[in-house]
């Protein structure tokens, strides 16, 4: 049975901060990219190979505001602790802080890091079970 194409679609007031954290931060490939679409600019990170990719869109003039909670997550899971440990590295040599996390599970195993608007992403150092 195929895999449904997840698409996680967001606005945001800091387009070019947003795209530095998930493209050169946490490491997504730009996948597609568009200027003054209908009045939206906007970018698509991903994995070309994934079943998911992230859209981040940008009304100039149009203010959306930062995360409604602490607790917004996006969860990546990295079994392999080397790839972890990059994912981590990259993230801090591109000048992001761990935060604490807002439910101290995250916090047992992995770490959080705040994108620019607030929302949180987790790298979890575990596989994902169902």
């Amino acid at each position: 049975m195929p895999v449904p194409t997840l698409r996680v679609a967001r606005p945001t007031d800091n387009l070019a901060a947003v795209i530095r954290f998930y493209r050169d931060g946490l490491g997504l490939p730009e996948l597609y990219s568009f200027e003054n679409h209908n009045g939206f600019d906007g970018v698509m990170l991903g994995h070309p190979a994934g079943p998911y990719h992230f859209e981040f869109t940008h009304q100039p003039g149009h203010t959306v505001g930062r995360a409604p909670t602490p607790d917004n997550l996006l969860v990546f899971y990295l079994p392999d602790a080397a790839e972890w440990q990059a994912a981590v590295q990259r993230l801090q040599d591109h000048g992001y802080v761990p935060v604490p996390s807002y439910n101290p599970y995250w916090d047992q195993q992995g770490r959080t890091f705040e994108d620019p608007d607030g929302y949180r992403v987790v790298l979890q150092p575990a596989s994902w079970k169902q």
